[in-house]
């Protein structure tokens, strides 16, 4: 293991540090550890607020803990009420089990990417499903008073509203899942977000009163943007893991479009940069915020980690078309004008001689034909980078990229993509 007595200090200097019991720092500088943290599988994808405990759990892996990502099959047919105002639907076990399989490879994949050795997945459907009602009251349940559980703030935030039962359990089910990996994997450390950590904890009362075992637990904060926004969530909703659900591309431009304030901290917290690097780009971003040198390496960071390097190249080349007007559309690829048609507005043209400005300008983006020629008069739109005169309603085929794309823009922002030969 790589010796590392400063882990606390560069975890908090990345950001992903909040809490820690007593003894963590020393508990985990003194040999290598098995650590470990649960992921609820009620949606069929992780998102990015859901990559802050990854994180944390990476960067362990990465100085030589062995690390298992749980994802909680057993516990999601119950519901966490951590963080929740009112009681979590109830999903059925195809519906858990379908969507613990895509978190499980989305886990791998990041903790892949972290480099760390070692990194074990699991899922508790494999003892909680089978465990028996009066086995788990009589060796779990005796260890923890109904005063120790009402003092957890998951538990005291419900009380007015209500909890049920099912609920008010929940934390007994997530302490058993530590003691049953310190029994599989020697697990003696649980990591998890801020908003986990009465659950964390009871889990470390758990294993001392059970197994008579040392074990710590450490948290993440729960991350807001520096204008007082939760983190992870854009204007179309959560930002997903999954590109079936948030695009490459779409995700690609939430990391691009981060404030400038934020940029440093999401360097630190979510890439595996050096201390030098990351100060060294933060210097650079500082001097030239306008050129989002720090963003780009973010979102080029990122998209790598979760879609890969090749839909990164796509996306990041595709973002450069919509927002550099001097890009020359001849060298676009198939693939980005592919992705830009997905992600644009976007017209389809019968490959005649020519194709109707004014058509497409209604139809990609909502001007009305008089409103098209008002703009056409004024200069204000070009077609594969030529600039229309007012007349120049119709654009030959023939300067269409590969007889197949137009990039027509609308001022500077406004784009839209047509492919020629093709009906929608």
């Amino acid at each position: 293991m790589q010796e590392n007595p400063g882990l606390a200090a560069e975890l908090a200097w990345r950001g992903l540090l909040h809490q820690q019991t007593d003894g963590a720092a020393a508990h985990l500088a003194a040999s290598p550890r098995v650590v470990y943290c649960g992921f609820d599988p009620t949606a069929p994808s992780l998102h990015i607020g859901n990559l802050v405990p990854v994180m944390l759990l990476a960067q362990l892996a990465r100085v030589g803990h062995r690390c298992v990502a749980l994802v909680g099959g057993g516990t999601a047919m119950i519901g966490d009420p951590s963080g929740k105002s009112a009681e979590r639907p109830l999903l059925d076990a195809e519906t858990i089990d379908a969507n613990a399989a895509r978190i499980r490879d989305q886990l791998g994949r990041v903790l892949g990417a972290a480099g760390g050795a070692g990194v074990t997945l699991a899922s508790n459907a494999e003892w909680l499903r089978e465990i028996r009602m009066i086995d788990f009251m009589r060796d779990i349940g005796k260890h923890f008073s109904v005063n120790y559980m009402l003092a957890k703030d998951s538990v005291q935030s419900r009380l007015d509203a209500g909890i049920s039962y099912t609920e008010f359990s929940y934390m007994l089910l997530q302490a058993y899942d530590f003691l049953e990996l310190n029994r599989r994997h020697g697990v003696t450390v649980q990591v998890g977000g801020s908003d986990q950590w009465g659950n964390l904890t009871a889990g470390v009362e758990l294993l001392r009163r059970a197994a008579g075992v040392e074990a710590h637990a450490l948290t993440a904060p729960l991350v807001t943007t520096s204008s007082g926004k939760k983190f992870g969530k854009s204007e179309g909703g959560a930002v997903w893991l999954d590109g079936a659900m948030t695009s490459p591309y779409r995700f690609y431009q939430f990391w691009y479009n981060i404030e400038d304030a934020d940029a440093g901290k999401y360097l630190r917290m979510f890439t595996f940069g050096t201390h030098a690097e990351i100060e060294e780009m933060e210097a650079s971003h500082a001097a030239a915020p306008h050129e989002r040198g720090a963003q780009r390496a973010l979102a080029c960071a990122m998209t790598d980690m979760i879609h890969g390097v090749q839909a990164r190249k796509v996306v990041a080349e595709a973002s450069r078309v919509v927002f550099d007007r001097r890009a020359d559309p001849a060298s676009i690829s198939d693939d980005v004008f592919a992705t830009l048609a997905r992600e644009l507005p976007s017209a389809s043209a019968p490959a005649d001689a020519s194709v109707d400005v004014l058509a497409v300008l209604e139809q990609a983006l909502g001007q009305s034909r008089s409103a098209g020629r008002k703009l056409l008069q004024q200069g204000a739109v070009t077609v594969n980078g030529r600039k229309l005169a007012p007349t120049d309603t119709g654009v030959p085929v023939s300067e269409a990229v590969r007889g197949r794309w137009l990039v027509v823009r609308k001022g500077g922002r406004d784009v839209a993509i047509v492919e020629v030969g093709v009906s929608r």
